[in-house]
């Protein structure tokens, strides 16, 4: 098995030569796709810096954790509207109406490229690179702590938040099932890393809880969509939307409902407390 900080080291250089990789092509290529893919690789470095933070916090690592967080969050109303014109393009030909909203967010998308491409081009990593070789170099240092406990205390206490969230979920609010999929993606990225330290870990764990996730998404790309619809709506009142949302209203009831009903898959992905079996040890 490997060690932990052996592993911490892996996957540093790891998630940093993919956000590098993803960041040169995303400077070019500005698909889906693209932008997608160094979300993720954004995500993920973000995690691991956010998990080493919690087990040893370093003024170093708060700043290079704010430093991905604001990135991150630059891509966020890009993803959301191709995420939108994705849609449209699928139910365009069902729903017509939905043409001058096609148009509109085809115009924000041109001028969310020309800014994000910008700011890619101008964004300067040295201050960045510097950091994370200064953790690279520290976690050399400390080759033979023992970070094994650390790191699963700071993922039960991740999962020790979602499953509070969990509990506070109303139906008829929306808000607190977000609320649960922001703290489930923390958790969910601090598995992804830690879990080669754990014996007879289910590989298939990984893949259901982006299932898990992906739940939760929908809904909230739903909701995302009837807001921007009832944006727009002001700004075009000749044209008739009202078939369009009844359609993604009940677009949005169906994914509430199906996460309400796998929700309780949460309890499947992790022990209730550090003196508890994992999951998969019960049943073994």
């Amino acid at each position: 098995m490997t060690a932990p900080s052996q592993l911490l080291l892996d996957a540093l250089e790891k998630r940093w030569k993919t956000y590098l990789a993803e960041r040169k092509r995303c400077r070019t290529e500005f698909s889906n796709e693209a932008v997608h893919d160094l979300r993720v690789a954004l995500r993920r470095l973000l995690s691991l810096i956010q998990l080493l933070n919690s087990v040893e916090p370093r003024p170093r690592l708060c700043k290079l954790s704010r430093a991905l967080k604001n990135q991150l969050d630059d891509f966020d109303e890009l993803r959301d509207t191709q995420v939108m014109l994705a849609e449209i393009s699928e139910t365009i030909h069902d729903l017509p109406v939905l043409e001058p909203l096609q148009h509109h967010l085809e115009r924000k998308e041109r001028r969310l490229l020309k800014d994000l491409r910008k700011q890619l081009k101008n964004l300067d990593l040295k201050e960045i690179a510097r950091r994370i070789r200064k953790t690279r170099d520290a976690l050399t240092a400390q080759e033979k702590a023992d970070w094994g406990a650390p790191l699963l205390r700071s993922v039960d206490d991740a999962f020790q938040i979602v499953r509070q969230r969990l509990m506070l979920v109303e139906p008829a609010q929306p808000a607190t099932i977000h609320r649960v999929r922001i703290a489930f993606k923390k958790f969910r990225y601090m598995v992804e890393i830690i879990h080669p330290l754990l014996e007879d870990f289910p590989e298939e764990n990984l893949r259901r809880m982006n299932e898990y996730q992906t739940l939760m998404g929908e809904i909230q790309d739903a909701e995302v969509f009837l807001q921007t619809l009832a944006d727009f709506e002001t700004s075009a009142s000749s044209t008739d939307l009202e078939p369009v949302r009844r359609h993604y209203a009940a677009r949005h009831a169906d994914a509430v409902s199906a996460y309400l009903q796998t929700k309780d898959m949460l309890h499947t992905f992790w022990r209730t407390a550090p003196e508890e079996p994992f999951p998969w040890e019960k049943t073994k």
